[in-house]
């Protein structure tokens, strides 16, 4: 295994709360990704929805590096080799999918970077696993649910999953779904709803993503 992906790999599984994260506003994304760092956070998938987001991603990266050298920043989304060429180039340090494309592994593999394919069936998972795969994102999680997983993963022992979309972050769903037998859990727009009783700033999300990790912690030994 490279040393990019065991490094990205490893500090996914000892930090597995993983925020997912779009803005078109730079000075927003900057002002979330400081917050979500003060709260523990070290791993962190920005996502190519939007016009901005290539451009910000490098804003973030800049950041990242000038403020936050122990954090791993991927790039979600990627659906094509050329846009993972992109993201490399900016300096990504993981690539995540919403599909499971070989071309793209093929494409990230070459650059000994960390590729986590989006999957929904068996089929997926095993073509997956046979194109390289060590992390498996489960996708949609909430269409999905824990109940799939503890159905197919037998099938699979040699495969980390990681939901995303529809992982809660309340102490339920992280207990829910670590017990299942995820290694990571993916938090999209429910991480990042604002908490009005907080006032201005992002405080609410640093405390939010300190008691994820919490939580995450103290249920990754679940199944």
């Amino acid at each position: 295994m490279a040393t990019d992906t065991r490094q990205a790999l490893q500090q996914i599984l000892a930090t597995p709360t993983i925020p997912v994260y779009y803005n078109s506003n730079p000075e927003e994304c900057k002002a979330v990704l400081s917050a979500c760092y003060e709260g523990g956070i070290r791993v962190f998938e920005f996502t190519d929805r939007g016009a901005a987001a290539l451009d910000n991603f490098k804003v973030l990266k800049e950041l990242a590096q000038a403020r936050y050298p122990d954090l791993k920043l991927g790039i979600g989304t990627i659906k094509d080799s050329a846009r993972a060429e992109a993201y490399i180039a900016a300096g990504a340090d993981f690539i995540v999918c919403p599909i499971m494309d070989a071309a793209v592994a093929q494409t990230v593999q070459r650059h000994e970077l960390l590729w986590i394919p989006g999957c929904m069936t068996p089929t997926e998972i095993a073509q997956a696993e046979k194109a390289g795969a060590q992390l498996v994102k489960l996708f949609p999680g909430s269409v999905l649910g824990v109940e799939f997983l503890k159905a197919i993963k037998a099938l699979f022992p040699d495969l980390l999953f990681m939901p995303t979309g529809g992982v809660a972050p309340t102490a339920e769903s992280i207990h829910e779904w670590f017990s299942a037998g995820v290694k990571a859990v993916g938090l999209g727009s429910k991480l990042f709803e604002p908490d009005t009783t907080s006032g201005s700033g992002h405080a609410w999300l640093s405390a939010r993503c300190r008691q994820l990790l919490e939580w995450a912690q103290n249920n990754k030994g679940g199944s």
